[in-house]
Parts: C-alpha cells; sequence; structure tokens
C-alpha cells in the first residue's frame, strides 16, 4: 500500500479553478462518505483551503484508486469535466506525496510561507476524515507525522517568528513598539474590507478589547464589529471618536484621505498631549501625511509597513533551508517507519506458518517413534532443536527483507517473500 497525493494549488491553478473544485465541511464530509464507498479498501483524507484542495489517497499496487479514478471522483462531485479537471492536478506518490505533505503543514508551500493556518487546516481535515471513519493505519501514520515534522519547523527555525503580512506588522511590531500593551488603549479601525478584517484578528489577538469600528456602510461595520466582540459607531463620528483614542488605523478603499490636516489640526488641540498612533494601511492613504509631523502624533503610512514586510520576508527566506533539512530528515523517518511496518505482518505471517508447520512435524514424530512416553526434558530439546533450525533457515532471508524495506523495498523482496512462501497479500 502507498500513499498519493492528487490536488492543486496556487501554485498551479487559478482561483476561479480552485473555487470549482472547493468543498465546504459539509461537503468534504459527504465526499469522504462517498468516496469509503466507491473504494471501500482505501482511506483518504481531504484538505480544502482558499489557496489548495488537495486528496491524499492510499492504493495498492493493482488498485483502481489511481490518478484517473480520483480526479474523476472529485469531477463528478462537482459535476464537473472530468478531462477539465485532470489537466489542472499535480499528482505525487510514495516518499514525494509524504515529503509534500510535510512541506505543506510545515507552511512552505503557502502563498505566505511561515503563515500559522495552513498547520490547523491540515488537523481539521484530518479530524474531519476521522469522524467519517475514512483513514487507516498508513495515513494515521503519515499525518500524525506530519504534525511532528511542522512542530519542529515552528520550534528549530524563526521561520513563522517573522510576519510579512501588513497588519501583523502594523500591530505585532509597530502598536506593540509604542505601546507596552494594548488591552488598556481605545482603538478606532477605519474600514471593515478584508484588510481591516485581518486587522482585527491581529487586535483581538494582541489583547485589544476596546475597538470602534467605522465604515461607510454602517450595516456592514455592525455586521463585522459583532463577529470580533467590538463596538461600531457611524461613519461621520471619525472627529469626535479620535479625541480619545489611542490608536486609529485606516484600510478603507477611498480615493481621497478620509482626515485631512486642517480638519485634523481641531481635533489636535483638543487631544492635549495625549499620545495618538495611526496606522495608515490604505492605498490611496487615508490620513494626510503631513497629520505625522505634529507633536505626539507618530503616523506609519503604507511604504513603512511595507519596507518591514520585505525585511521580514527577507529574514524568513534565510531560514528555508534550515526548515527543508528538517522536512528531509522527518520525511526520510516517516517513510523508513512505513516500510518497517509494511513487512511487519508478512514477517508475522511466515513466522507463524514455520511454527505450525514444525508443530505438525514434531506431533508426527514424538507419534511415530513412540516418544510420548520417554523423559519430558528429551522432547522440550528435540523441539528447540525445531526452532533452532527454523531460526537459522529464516534469517538469511528476513535480514534480507528487512534490509530492502530501509531502502524502499527497493529490490521488491518482499513481494518475492509473499509469493515464495504463498503468504497472501
Amino acid at each position: 500500500m502507498k500513499l498519493q497525493m492528487i490536488g492543486c494549488s496556487h501554485h498551479d491553478a487559478a482561483v476561479e479553478f480552485r473555487e470549482k473544485i472547493s468543498f465546504t465541511t459539509e461537503q468534504a464530509g459527504k465526499a469522504l462518505e462517498k468516496f469509503r464507498k466507491q473504494f471501500p479498501s482505501s482511506e483518504i483524507v481531504l484538505l480544502s483551503t482558499c489557496n489548495r484542495v488537495e486528496l491524499y489517497t492510499t492504493s495498492h499496487d493493482d488498485s483502481a484508486v489511481d490518478r484517473e479514478s480520483v480526479t474523476k471522483f472529485i469531477a463528478d462531485q462537482h459535476h464537473l469535466d472530468h478531462d477539465a479537471v485532470i489537466d489542472q492536478m499535480i499528482y505525487r506518490h510514495g516518499n514525494e506525496a509524504v515529503e509534500h505533505l510535510f512541506t505543506v503543514a510545515s507552511s512552505l508551500d503557502s502563498m505566505v510561507v511561515g503563515e500559522a493556518q495552513i498547520l490547523s487546516q491540515v488537523k481539521q481535515a484530518y479530524d474531519l476524515a476521522c469522524t467519517w471513519d475514512s483513514v487507516g493505519p498508513l495515513t494515521h501514520g503519515v499525518f500524525q507525522a506530519a504534525n511532528r515534522a511542522a512542530k519542529r519547523v515552528q520550534h528549530e527555525t524563526d521561520i513563522h517568528k517573522r510576519r510579512v503580512s501588513v497588519p501583523s506588522v502594523a500591530v505585532g511590531e509597530v502598536a506593540t513598539e509604542i505601546f507596552d500593551r494594548l488591552s488598556d488603549k481605545r482603538i478606532v479601525l477605519c474600514g471593515a474590507g478584508e484588510m481591516g478584517q485581518e486587522t482585527l484578528r491581529y487586535l483581538k489577538g494582541a489583547g485589544a478589547n476596546d475597538i470602534c469600528v467605522l465604515n461607510r456602510s454602517h450595516e456592514r461595520a455592525v455586521k463585522v464589529a459583532k463577529s470580533f466582540d467590538a463596538s461600531c459607531d457611524q461613519w461621520d463620528t471619525l472627529d469626535q471618536q479620535m479625541l480619545n483614542t489611542d490608536l486609529v488605523i485606516g484600510t478603507t478603499s477611498a480615493t481621497e484621505p478620509i482626515l485631512d490636516l486642517e480638519t485634523f489640526q481641531a481635533v489636535h488641540a483638543r487631544r492635549g498631549h495625549r499620545l495618538l498612533l495611526i496606522l495608515d494601511l490604505a492605498i490611496p492613504r487615508d490620513f494626510d501625511p503631513r497629520i505625522g509631523e505634529l507633536s505626539n502624533v507618530y503616523l506609519y503610512g503604507i511604504d513603512d509597513l511595507k519596507k518591514a514586510c520585505e525585511r521580514n520576508q527577507r529574514e524568513r527566506e534565510q531560514e528555508w533551508p534550515k526548515a527543508k533539512q528538517i522536512i528531509a530528515e522527518e520525511t526520510s523517518k516517516c517513510v523508513k517507519a512505513l516500510h518497517h511496518r509494511a513487512t511487519g505482518p508478512v514477517i508475522q505471517r511466515l513466522r507463524e506458518q514455520a511454527h505450525d508447520l514444525k508443530r505438525e512435524e514434531l506431533d508426527r514424530l514424538i507419534n511415530k517413534l513412540q516418544l510420548a512416553e520417554i523423559d519430558s526434558s528429551a522432547v522440550k530439546e528435540i523441539e528447540k532443536s525445531f526452532d533452532r533450525l527454523i531460526n537459522k533457515l529464516l534469517h538469511p532471508p528476513l535480514s534480507s527483507v528487512r534490509d530492502d524495506a530501509a531502502e524502499g523495498h527497493s529490490k521488491g523482496l518482499l513481494e518475492a517473500l509473499r509469493h515464495l512462501f504463498n503468504l497472501g497479500d
């Protein structure tokens, strides 16, 4: 039995195609159930995120679960043409499939290398497969090993520690450098789009709990604020909000600044000497850059933050060789364990077969020579001789099979052993 991966990601397929073949959690559960009914002897884990759709399945050498059958299964689930699907899919099997999974789980294959979310997504995919009973010994072993590999990369490299997105740098490096903590700071977030929501996630993660969301569409502000346990207010209250805020963040798509210098000067005069941090994450800019020249005002624009992102990205790339070495080590360790595990049942059957033959021949010998009435210690010595003979006969071939297992069964000795001794599958 071997592992294979069939799927696509942001590296090789457009988002329009990935959207067509993606699975919600509910759809994934139903797909796992259907797959097991269609291929009852196979195992499957389905990983579906915004950037990738990958099916990890097991198959025997003569199994019908191959690239064609799996891509046809995916196409059928989404009522798509099979040829159109298979042209977009990549295929990995054996060692390559294991290494690919470890690379994905460790976030080395992500759009943003080092992002932490993918490991939890891999765990969720595995847990869902466990729930639907679509995993087995091979997928259990490989996905647990993938988690260990990812943890090693996290703990032994700095690839996850350098922030590379603008909101993460803005909150995690700039805001936390200006303020000792965010838990007691008043924060106003302008904009409730994708950038605003990502910024909210980092703010909540940093301990902020007094956040007010402003958006031109108040309905959207209410919805986003509720999902992040924040407050919201009308868009035209920005001036008033800034009187008592410590941190204001701009993430809107406005074509003109939402706050000009003249308007802010009136606010600034009423703030006294209270420090204000402005993080302008918008393009075009939300705040007149001249505001940053006023006393007690720290204004960081998108260019400042992008430079930090680029610096952190370069530092992450320096960690890449170390991370890849960990992946290589863990892949080799996992593959060796899988190969040795595959030899176990065959060796066990061979030893059981030899033991049964020994017992038959020993009983026949005792009955024929009428040895039952002699000293039992003599019978035990005869049995020991049989055991030694079996061990001496089996030792060379079993040692060769174990050595071959360590090399990935490259010589095919395990399969030969099955056929020579008629051990079955």
